[in-house]
């Protein structure tokens, strides 16, 4: 997984008002769970912004007063109406600790139902993974060269060193799907 460095500070009151009053001055509340005790930060929001408006997942190197830590991003809140972030938790990660993140899902290769006139369509743009952070890869890569005219790719036909995927097995990531000119082309064979 890629690395991203993050500097906060220590919140000293956490509340409604403390909240309003550091949301005003471009900063984002953030939580930082799975430690010995939860700690409460903020961080500003530029800082943040490349971590929340990308696909990649990454490791926060996160580094909190004189606290150094590993973690990952867990949850975003926005605001419904003005898109702004409101709060951010986080989670710290351990070398022997499984986490649970979802991943882009990449597909690589010309199927052949899409040689054949079909139009290939993927349905999963992440899947949720479950391993050790040192394990989990950055893109799940998943070659579809094999997949013919009116075939699916689902969960349960994948599988990935070190990590275990958590969707449901019967869900579908990618199909090539008969068009209108393929039906056509295969009626005039008939």
């Amino acid at each position: 997984m890629k690395v991203f460095e993050l500097e906060g500070t220590v919140r000293e009151s956490v509340g409604k008002k403390a909240t309003k009053a550091l949301r005003a001055t471009d900063s984002v509340p953030c939580v930082l769970y799975g430690g010995k005790e939860n700690v409460h930060f903020q961080a500003t929001n530029s800082a943040l912004r490349k971590l929340i408006y990308t696909p990649n997942v990454y490791v926060v190197d996160l580094t909190v007063g004189d606290k150094k830590v590993k973690a990952i991003m867990k949850e975003v809140q926005f605001h419904p109406v003005k898109d702004n972030v409101l709060h951010i938790d986080f989670y710290e990660v351990t070398e022997t600790k499984p986490i649970v993140v979802e991943i882009p899902v990449r597909l690589e290769g010309l199927a052949v139902g899409v040689r054949a006139g079909g139009k290939l369509t993927q349905d999963m743009r992440k899947l949720k993974v479950k391993g050790l952070w040192t394990n989990i890869p950055d893109v799940l890569t998943i070659n579809v060269e094999n997949v013919g005219l009116g075939k699916t790719v689902q969960v349960k036909d994948l599988s990935f060193e070190n990590v275990e995927i958590m969707n449901s097995p019967n869900i579908v990531v990618a199909a090539v799907k008969l068009t209108r000119a393929a039906r056509g082309a295969a009626a005039a064979n008939a």
